[in-house]
């Protein structure tokens, strides 16, 4: 896909404040600072479009990237920062927790991982409430410019043997360095948004 003009287009906490346009929405879920703001820049051949921050849990709304007015990429919240006070760890979880059981506007969720770890607790949490909740998903396995190329396949499988053991779910591998891995990612993306057209 060419994208041309994409853009920013709102913060929200509070289902008013979600876009009233109806498109697709590909929602982006991981814990804090796995990579997800450098997952939309490099889709989208942009430095800054999506802020990015060596600080964890700098994210604290839901942001939502309009791309070209075809879709949205929507940026959640990371999850498992520690330093989020217990009341703001609530009152972001409520508010995550409402959007995806709500929202029907989402195509796709891409659940990123770090391919360096063993997906923690809170990954495999995450993961069986995006798959009970019924929503398509996408494994993306990021930071793969951390490791040799050579391994990069054998760590995504050590992955998907936790997280998915039965293998139905898609899983790729990313990086924001390494720039080959993008197109596969579109073309899983593209098969939505077709399948969109024709509803």
């Amino acid at each position: 896909m060419l994208v041309k003009n994409p853009k920013f287009e709102i913060s929200a906490v509070k289902p008013t404040q979600y876009p009233k346009n109806n498109l697709p929405e590909v929602v982006l879920v991981g814990k804090s600072n796995v990579g997800k703001s450098s997952f939309i820049n490099t889709m989208l051949n942009r430095k800054s479009l999506a802020r990015t921050s060596s600080e964890p849990g700098k994210t604290r709304q839901i942001n939502f990237y309009n791309i070209d007015n075809i879709f949205y990429f929507v940026d959640l919240p990371g999850y498992g920062y520690s330093k989020m006070s217990k009341s703001e760890q609530v009152q972001v979880g409520n508010f995550i927790e409402y959007y995806l059981q709500h929202r029907d506007q989402i195509s796709l969720v891409i659940f990123l991982v770090d391919i360096r770890h063993v997906p923690t607790e809170n990954d495999k949490l995450m993961y069986n409430y995006i798959i009970r909740s019924g929503l398509p998903c996408l494994i993306l396995t990021n930071k793969a410019d951390k490791i040799a190329i050579t391994k990069v396949n054998q760590s995504m499988l050590d992955i998907q043997s936790v997280l998915n053991p039965m293998k139905d779910i898609p899983i790729l591998p990313f990086s924001a360095e390494r720039k080959i891995y993008m197109e596969d990612v579109w073309n899983i993306l593209d098969k939505y948004f077709k399948k969109e057209e024709t509803l």
